[in-house]
């Protein structure tokens, strides 16, 4: 579990298939990594499968991750979000984040405003549906708020303030309109709404 508050931004020094998986080698600066540790690799949960003292691991990644996500997609010298899993005595400054990503945004625009950044996305409506004005939404593993919400036939596209510190502490920097972003919406909602199901079918 995390809570979508990034810890820091890794390198990426090299990336291979393995039989239609793929591992990174990841320079994650951390010196107490632990052999099966989670860690959120822009918001997505990766298992610790080889590290070192100097903070140099790598990451496996399934192909069932690769099919659900835009990892496929790193490159070496590539900058990624990360955050190890919070424990029990952690402060929960963001979210409930599970580093599961339901699906894949479009960032459609970038506008600068007052020193921080309004950004805008579109989002299918297998997404879109659970999304709510000032609701959470894990983007690339930052946790956010949806300042506005506009549905349209296609999906929906959402609204959110990035605060100068987001935006220099993360990789949203180095995005740009047309990229892909991993969404992670808030599990609660998906709660609500599987349990309304089963009330409605009574």
């Amino acid at each position: 579990m995390f809570s979508g508050i990034i810890d820091r931004l890794g390198a990426v020094q090299s990336v291979r298939d393995d039989d239609g998986a793929r591992v990174f080698e990841i320079d994650t600066t951390y010196s107490d990594l632990a052999l099966g540790e989670s860690v959120a690799i822009n918001g997505v949960c990766l298992t610790v499968v080889t590290f070192d003292a100097a903070g140099l691991a790598e990451f496996y990644v399934s192909p069932e991750s690769l099919s659900r996500t835009a990892l496929g997609s790193i490159q070496t010298g590539d900058r990624v979000n990360l955050e190890r899993a919070v424990a029990l005595e952690t402060k929960l400054s963001g979210h409930l984040v599970q580093g599961h990503v339901d699906g894949i945004a479009t960032l459609s625009s970038i506008e600068e405003q007052a020193g921080a950044h309004l950004i805008e996305l579109e989002l299918p409506q297998s997404l879109g549906r659970y999304c709510v004005e000032k609701g959470s939404i894990s983007l690339d593993g930052i946790s956010l708020t949806i300042n506005n919400l506009d549905d349209h036939a296609a999906g929906s596209r959402i609204g959110l303030t990035i605060i100068p510190h987001t935006w220099t502490h993360t990789n949203l920097h180095a995005r740009q309109v047309g990229d892909q972003i991993h969404v992670e919406n808030d599990v609660i909602a998906k709660y609500v709404e599987r349990l309304c199901l089963g009330y409605n079918a009574q």
